[in-house]
C-alpha cells in the first residue's frame, strides 16, 4: 500500500488554514470588539419611560425644544471605538456630518480590513514559500496518499458549491436591496416634492389674491405689500427643499448604483473564478490553477475589504432607522436629521399660515361688504349705478368667514354659506342685465359681480384648505410622518437584504479563499498520483 509522507508544502497550507479560523473565529462581545450591529428601536420617550401615557404633541415639542441641546439620536447603537480620540467610546449619537461619527462607524468594519491584510500577506508569504522552495530544492514526486487525495476533493466541491451559493445569495440580495433602497429614495422624494407644489400653490393663490377685487373693492395695499414679501420666502423654501433633497437622492443613489455593479462584477468574477478553479483541478492544468490562484489570492483580499465596506453600509442604514424612529418620538426643531429631509424653516412656515389667514380673513371681508353695504340694499330710484342696478328679491346670504378678528378659527353662524358651496349657492342670485348693466330680472348679483365675488372664494377657500398642511409644515409633521412610513415599511426589508448580502459575501470570501487553498492541494495530489501510477507501470 502506497503512504503518505510528510511534505513541509501541505503542512504550511494547513497550518495556514487553522490560523485563518482562528482569526475569523467570533470573540465574546466586548465594547471593543468589532461586530455587526442589529437593528434595535428604541422604547423610550422624551421625558418619559416605556408604557407611559405620551404627553400631548404641544407639551412635547415644547420639552424637546428646551432639552433639544441633550437629545442624542441613536445614542446606544452609535456607541463604537473611535479611532479620532484614542479609540474611546463615541458618544455623540447618529450625525453623518460628523467626523467621529463617521470614523467610528467606519472602525466597525475593521475587523475584515484586517482579515484581508493578514489573508494578503500571509498567503503571499506561502506562495513566495512554495515557488522558491520549488525552484531551489525541486525533487522528483513520490509516493500519495489515497486519503489526502480523496479528502482534497471531497473538501474542493464542497467549498465550490458553497462559493456557488454564496455568490447566489449575493446576488439575489443586492437585486431586493437595490430595489428597496431605490424605492425608498422615490418615496422621500416624492413627499418632498408634494410639499414643495404645496407651497407653490399657497404662493400662487397669494399672488391672485393681491388682483382680485369686488366691484373694484381691492385688499388694502399694507396687505398687498405683505403678500410680496413673504412670496419669496414661500418660494426660497420651496425651492430650497426640491434642490436639497433631490441632491441627497442623487447621492446616495449614485453609492447605491455604484454597490449594486460592484456587487454584480464580483459575484460574477467570484463564480467565475471558483468554477474555473475546480474545472482546471480536476483537468490537471497546473499553469491555469496557479494563474487562478494568484488571480484569486487578490481577488479574495477585495472581496473581505468590500466585506467591511458593506458592514460599515450595514451598520450606517440599521442607525439611520434607529434614529428616525426616535426622532419621530422625541422631535426636536434642530438636529442631524435634517441632512437627510430638511424641514422648511418654522419661522416662514408660521408667517406663512400667518398671512394666508389674513388675506383670507380680508378676502370674506370684501365680499360680505359687497354683499351688505350694495346688493342686499334697495336704493331709491334717485341712486344710479354702479350702487343701484335695480337689484331685488331675496337677500344673499353672507359668505361664512372661518376665522375671527385674532384669526382664531370660528364657526358658521346661520344663515351664512361655507366657503366650499358660496359660489354654487350664489347662482340662484343673479339677475340678466340689459346692455347698461341693470338687472332686468329678479336678482341681486349681476353676472360680473357673481364671477368677481366667485373668485374671491375660490382663493380664499384654497388658501383656508391649505390650511391644515401649513399647520403640519410648521411642527415638521410631514417629516415625521416620512420618517415614520420609512421605518415601519422599509427599514425591515433594508435590515433583511444588507444582511443578505452580508452572508453572501463572507460565504464568497470564505469558500473561495479555502477552495484556493485546495485547489494547491489537489493539484499536488493529483500530480503525485499520476506519477506514481506511471511509476508502477
Amino acid at each position: 500500500m502506497l503512504c503518505c509522507k510528510a511534505n513541509p508544502f501541505q503542512f504550511l497550507l494547513l497550518g495556514f488554514i487553522f490560523f485563518l479560523f482562528v482569526v475569523a473565529t467570533p470573540t465574546r462581545a466586548t465594547p471593543a470588539t468589532f461586530h455587526p450591529h442589529t437593528l434595535r428601536f428604541s422604547g423610550t420617550f422624551l421625558g418619559g419611560k416605556e408604557n407611559e401615557p405620551l404627553v400631548s404633541w404641544d407639551k412635547r415639542r415644547h420639552l424637546a425644544e428646551e432639552n433639544s441641546s441633550s437629545l442624542v439620536l441613536a445614542a446606544e447603537r452609535t456607541r463604537r471605538r473611535d479611532p479620532l480620540n484614542d479609540f474611546k467610546l463615541y458618544t455623540g449619537g447618529y450625525n453623518i456630518s460628523n467626523k467621529h461619527y463617521a470614523a467610528s462607524v467606519g472602525f466597525s468594519g475593521a475587523i475584515f480590513f484586517i482579515i484581508a491584510a493578514v489573508w494578503f500577506a500571509l498567503f503571499g508569504l506561502c506562495l513566495s514559500l512554495i515557488c522558491l522552495c520549488y525552484c531551489c530544492c525541486r525533487r522528483e514526486p513520490y509516493g500519495y496518499s489515497r486519503l489526502c487525495y480523496a479528502l482534497s476533493l471531497i473538501f474542493l466541491i464542497l467549498f465550490t458549491i458553497a462559493a456557488m451559493v454564496g455568490c447566489g445569495v449575493l446576488y439575489s440580495g443586492q437585486g431586493k436591496f437595490h430595489g428597496i433602497s431605490t424605492s425608498t429614495l422615490e418615496y422621500v422624494v416624492s413627499k418632498a416634492h408634494v410639499t414643495a407644489e404645496n407651497l407653490r400653490n399657497v404662493s400662487a393663490y397669494l399672488a391672485t389674491a393681491k388682483n382680485v377685487g369686488v366691484d373694484s373693492v381691492f385688499l388694502s395695499p399694507n396687505v398687498q405689500k405683505m403678500i410680496d414679501d413673504i412670496e419669496k420666502k414661500i418660494n426660497s423654501s420651496s425651492n430650497t427643499l426640491s434642490t436639497r433633497t433631490e441632491k441627497n437622492s442623487r447621492d446616495i443613489q449614485d453609492v447605491l448604483d455604484t454597490v449594486r455593479v460592484a456587487l454584480i462584477i464580483l459575484a460574477a468574477v467570484m463564480l467565475g473564478l471558483a468554477l474555473l478553479g475546480f474545472l482546471f483541478s480536476i483537468l490537471g492544468m497546473q499553469c491555469l490553477v496557479y494563474f487562478l490562484v494568484i488571480l484569486g489570492w487578490i481577488l479574495v483580499a477585495g472581496t473581505f475589504v468590500l466585506c467591511g465596506v458593506f458592514l460599515v453600509l450595514h451598520n450606517v442604514v440599521a442607525d439611520t432607522c434607529v434614529a428616525m424612529d426616535e426622532w419621530v418620538q422625541n422631535p426636536t426643531a434642530k438636529t442631524a436629521m435634517d441632512d437627510i429631509i430638511p424641514c422648511v424653516d418654522n419661522a416662514t412656515a408660521q408667517e406663512t399660515l400667518l398671512r394666508t389667514k389674513i388675506v383670507s380673513f380680508q378676502l370674506v371681508g370684501v365680499v360680505d361688504g359687497i354683499i351688505t353695504n350694495i346688493s342686499n340694499r334697495n336704493f331709491p330710484p334717485v341712486v344710479g349705478p354702479p350702487v343701484n342696478y335695480n337689484q331685488s328679491g331675496p337677500l344673499v346670504p353672507s359668505l361664512c368667514n372661518p376665522f375671527n378678528q385674532d384669526l382664531t378659527d370660528r364657526p358658521c353662524a346661520a344663515g351664512e354659506v361655507h366657503l366650499s358651496n358660496a359660489s354654487q349657492v350664489w347662482k340662484g342670485y343673479i339677475c340678466q342685465v340689459s346692455a347698461s348693466g341693470r338687472c332686468t330680472t329678479t336678482g341681486r348679483l349681476t353676472p360680473d359681480v357673481y364671477n368677481q365675488m366667485a373668485s374671491a372664494v375660490n382663493i380664499s377657500y384654497g388658501l383656508y384648505r391649505y390650511g391644515p398642511f401649513l399647520v403640519d409644515l410648521q411642527d415638521c409633521a410631514f417629516v415625521r410622518q416620512t420618517f415614520t412610513d420609512i421605518t415601519n415599511s422599509y427599514c425591515p426589508k433594508l435590515r433583511r437584504y444588507t444582511e443578505w448580502i452580508y452572508i453572501g459575501l463572507v460565504m464568497v470570501s470564505a469558500a473561495v479563499m479555502l477552495s484556493l487553498i485546495f485547489w494547491v492541494i489537489y493539484a499536488r495530489e493529483r500530480r503525485h498520483r499520476v506519477y506514481t501510477k506511471q511509476f508502477m507501470e
